[in-house]
């Protein structure tokens, strides 16, 4: 019973939407938050970095699985890749959702679009909308091996999203924390396929 409902996509949606619940119902309430900040500007940075986390889980599972063969877990994870990155596009959209209203009128967000760290979220969001899309089975009889060149524009996200993190915030402390285990991790996956195709050549 308990392995069935672990499986479930239910289960796993709802875990995945379980930090916006809090989220949604300070939207909902519209009351400010401290210091009377706008509800919509304190709820930018959680959404984004929602959105960051979900993305960076999605990337890790292939060298973590590499590193880490003979786990359940792990596996368990990587079967179950598609769910973080839809919800870290999720997250995104509703971050991209907030500065809109918060920002509130097109002239406004013309008027900052060309900002590193503006046009930076902007590109993330862009490339994490067909990724979403492209998400499912369907699309993935569809597309052949297209899918997967698709897939890799993963990286320019995650880079986007990086520089967005910093520059918006000028702060490259909380973005590096995330980011940094990603880049060791993908340096490992890297080389350890130079490595598997040096054995195969040899």
């Amino acid at each position: 019973m308990f392995r069935k409902i672990l499986n479930s996509r239910l289960f796993i949606w709802g875990l995945l939407a379980l930090p916006s619940v809090p989220m949604v119902l300070a939207l909902l309430s519209g009351a400010p938050g401290p210091g009377g900040q706008p509800v919509t500007e304190m709820l930018l940075h959680p959404t984004g970095e929602f959105s960051a986390r979900f993305l960076i889980i999605a990337m890790i599972l292939t060298p973590m699985r590499m590193l880490f063969p003979g786990s359940g877990f792990w596996r368990w994870m990587m079967k179950r890749r598609r769910y973080y990155g839809v919800a870290a596009f999720a997250y995104a959209a509703f971050h991209t959702l907030l500065y809109v209203l918060d920002i509130g009128s097109l002239e406004a967000i013309l008027g900052e679009a060309l900002a590193l760290g503006i046009w930076t979220g902007w590109l993330a969001f862009f490339v994490f909308v067909p990724l979403a899309a492209t998400s499912n089975d369907w699309s993935i009889r569809q597309m052949g091996p297209n899918w997967k060149t698709l897939q890799r524009w993963v990286y320019v996200a995650a880079i986007a999203t990086l520089l967005h993190w910093i520059f918006v915030h000028n702060n490259f402390g909380p973005a590096l924390v995330h980011f940094i285990p990603l880049a060791g991790l993908e340096t490992y996956r890297l080389w350890k396929n130079f490595k598997h195709g040096r054995a195969l050549a040899a």
